[in-house]
């Protein structure tokens, strides 16, 4: 993997007006490069923000704020022909493969809608081979191309949804919560597809789950998102040994371990309280309200994103250089 930036995010926000002057700041506020070539991660509860974050990336909502820069260019900010092309280059992978594909249409027809948008293959023999070939590099066979969505299975039609995606041939793909509807024997089979797409054709993911567990197989660098804030950040290796921030450790402790002796003798972690509502936030530190650790500055002030460790970032309190002369990281040492 090559440290090339395909895709910076800076400081992106993506607010809903729901009337009477309410707010629901879904994403508030959220900065990363994805790398060319790497899978990044990003991770966190239902309603932390994180899917919306990737329907702005891609354009499917207007941003409120912030930057999202594909290749050099601000995503928001491109011509209709600019656009165009840009859709050839980032394509979608939806969470829900039975509602993602229009039930009235043949695999065949699905796969080709988007060739036939950009004007790709016009000739229908071309087009069709092109068709199998996709098929059979997502683990189906060119007798599928004649059937209907609702013949398929949950994993099969998730897999017609990844060849939808590659039909293009694009650079990067933002994989929503792909394998989150599907049985657990299938979401392995799904990640090694990916895996595998991802090494044959070169490809750049975002991948976005709420599974920490299986993220780990795929993803080389992994942000922990919390209320619209990414609240950690760093390699898929380095977060599960040394997780910093409370809430990444809540999440990792969840993760249930095969060995039953281990299992049996860890400590569970057991967050209090229900997720803050995006249209009122906590003050300072969102993740205060559930954090076992929280102290009176984390209601006053926001914690800063800091470098802890080499390429290891995170946005706690608990890090914070001076605290009574004594580093609040410190104090987390002799808590625990």
């Amino acid at each position: 993997m090559e440290n090339e930036v395909l895709l910076s995010v800076k400081d992106l926000k993506k607010h809903f007006n729901m009337g009477k002057n309410e707010t629901l700041k879904a994403v508030d506020g959220i900065s990363f490069d994805i790398y060319k070539g790497e899978t990044f991660g990003l991770v966190g509860e239902s309603g932390c923000g994180k899917s919306t974050a990737g329907r702005t990336m891609i354009g499917l909502y207007d941003r409120t704020d912030g930057e999202v820069v594909f290749n050099g260019k601000d995503v928001h900010s491109l011509s209709e022909k600019e656009k165009f092309q840009f859709h050839k280059q980032m394509q979608m992978i939806f969470q829900d493969p039975y509602a993602s594909l229009n039930p009235r249409s043949t695999v065949k027809e699905i796969i080709s809608e988007p060739m036939e948008v950009h004007g790709l293959f016009p000739n229908k023999k071309e087009r069709l081979e092109r068709i199998y070939q996709l098929l059979e590099d997502v683990g189906l066979n060119r007798d599928h191309a004649n059937r209907y969505p609702h013949e398929f299975s949950g994993g099969q039609r998730q897999r017609i949804g990844i060849a939808r995606a590659l039909a293009l041939d694009p650079d990067f793909i933002i994989a929503d919560e792909p394998i989150s509807a599907l049985d657990v024997s299938v979401q392995a089979q799904v990640v090694n597809l990916l895996k595998r797409l991802q090494e044959e054709k070169g490809l750049t993911y975002l991948f976005i789950a709420h599974d920490l567990s299986m993220v780990k197989q795929i993803s080389n660098r992994i942000g922990v998102m919390y209320l619209g804030h990414i609240v950690e950040l760093t390699a898929s290796n380095q977060l599960y040994k040394k997780p910093l921030h409370p809430y990444t450790q809540a999440l990792l402790s969840a993760i249930p371990i095969p060995d039953p002796d281990v299992e049996d003798q860890r400590e569970r972690i057991i967050l209090q309280g229900e997720l803050p509502s995006p249209m009122d936030p906590p003050s300072g530190c969102v993740f205060r309200t559930r954090c076992q650790h929280a102290m009176d500055i984390c209601a006053q002030k926001k914690p800063v994103w800091q470098e802890i460790d080499k390429d290891h970032f995170v946005a706690c309190h608990l890090y914070d250089e001076h605290l009574d002369g004594k580093s609040n990281k410190e104090m987390l040492v002799n808590i625990r």
